[in-house]
Order: C-alpha cells, then structure tokens, then sequence
C-alpha cells in the first residue's frame, strides 16, 4: 500500500505512521459491496437449488426461499454488507502503526503498544515486510510485519534521528534451523521445534511472538521464511 498517513504534530513532535482513513474507508466500503453481493448470490442460488431436486443442501435452500420478498433480499444485502464492513475493520485492526518522536517508537496492533525509548535502539530497517529494531547487544527489540511505505517509514524515523540502514547488517550470521542443531543454547532448540510445529500449522502470531520472545531472552534471534526458521546468536545470554 503506497500511500502513507504520515503527518507531524507540531506540538509534541512527533509523527503518526498509519494508512490514511481515506484508504480505510475504501476498503471497508469495497468489502461492504462484495458482501452485499455475495448476499445477492445467495438469494440466487438458494432459488436455483430449490428448482433441482437432486441437489444437495435442499432444507436450507428451502427456508430461505420462504423468506418472502422484499425481506429476503433486504436481508441477505444487509447481512452481506454488515459482514464486509467487519471483514474491513478486523483488517484495519491487525495493520501495524507506529507514533515516532525522538524520545521513543511506539508500535501498535491489535490495540497491543510496543514502547522502545531512543537510547535502546540502535539500528532500524525493513526485512521485506517487517519492520525491525535493532538493540545495543545486537538483538531484536521488535520484528513485525508492516505494510506501510517503506520509504516513509525511513524517512519519519531518520528526521527523529534514528539510524536508518537499507538491510539487515547481521543477515549472513543468520542459518537455517534443523532440529538438534549445534551451537545453540541450552533449551533453545526446544522451543525452535515448538515453534516449527507453530509454523506448519499456520498458527497465530501471538504465540510465535511469545516463542521468539522466550529465545530473544535466550540470546537467539530467529525470523521466518516460507515456514522455515532462520536463527543467529546476539551478545545476550539467557
């Protein structure tokens, strides 16, 4: 998403890194009309499959086809745009933000604010789509997606003073995790394998944060690629 909500408030200084509302309100208003159409295609279906006998699904096909006119289709249009609309916000939701001043970064989604005070940050780029903190033991403060413009994302945090590099300095120590892999700390290849099985179930974020903070404490920094894990040691120990 190229445009980028990027204003400053001249009375804090700071600067709000959002998508803009303009773009909010388009794509909620996009999967309200996708919504109402699906509503529309299922009224059409449920008539078609109440015409077939042999189909499948016939009981429910049925009621609704009972549903008299207008209700019906006011019905099935309203639940369908009620729908997009919470498929919109929900999306909104879980989009990353983040308030930057020369003080600190706050990081925001899902209502959860990540506080990183200017002295703990060291280094920030883009790894693809996340955005990353470096601190001073060589370790991730944060690592999360982002789909804000890369280049403003960049140019907020350099104006606030924030030493801005275009890669990761640290991405050829990173290799790939096997199980049982040498070198690691003790406890650390249990919760790689955790989180392996965290991986290939497509489970929540969440908990593949809480496992990255666990090894982060262990002195193991770790990121994903395609459901595979990548890890390398910091300064910190366990």
């Amino acid at each position: 998403m190229d445009d980028l909500l990027a204003h400053r408030h001249r009375t804090d200084k700071t600067t709000v890194l959002a998508q803009p509302a303009w773009m909010v309100a388009l794509v909620c208003v996009a999967l309200a009309l996708l919504g109402a159409g699906a509503g529309w295609l299922v009224k059409i279906l449920a008539e078609w499959l109440v015409g077939l006998p042999w189909a499948p699904m016939q009981g429910p096909a049925k009621l609704l086809a009972s549903v008299p006119e207008p209700w019906l289709t006011v019905g099935l249009l309203s639940a369908g745009t009620v729908l997009g609309l919470l498929v919109g916000f929900i999306a909104q939701y879980e989009e990353l933000s983040a308030v930057v001043s020369a003080e600190r970064i706050t990081l925001t989604r899902k209502g959860k604010e990540q506080e990183f005070a200017r002295d703990r940050i060291v280094r920030a780029f883009l790894d693809g789509k996340q955005l990353v903190l470096l601190g001073d033991d060589e370790g991730e403060l944060a690592r999360e997606a982002c789909d804000l413009d890369g280049r403003r994302v960049a140019d907020a945090l350099r104006a606030h003073g924030y030493a801005w590099v275009d890669e990761d300095p640290y991405k050829d120590d990173f290799r790939r995790w096997v199980p049982d892999a040498p070198g690691l700390p003790q406890g650390a290849n249990a919760l790689l394998k955790a989180r392996a099985r965290l991986l290939e179930k497509k489970s929540s974020t969440e908990e593949l944060r809480e496992l990255r903070e666990e090894l982060a404490g262990l002195g193991v920094v770790v990121r994903d690629e395609k459901r595979r894990q990548y890890w390398r040691l910091s300064r910190r120990r366990g």
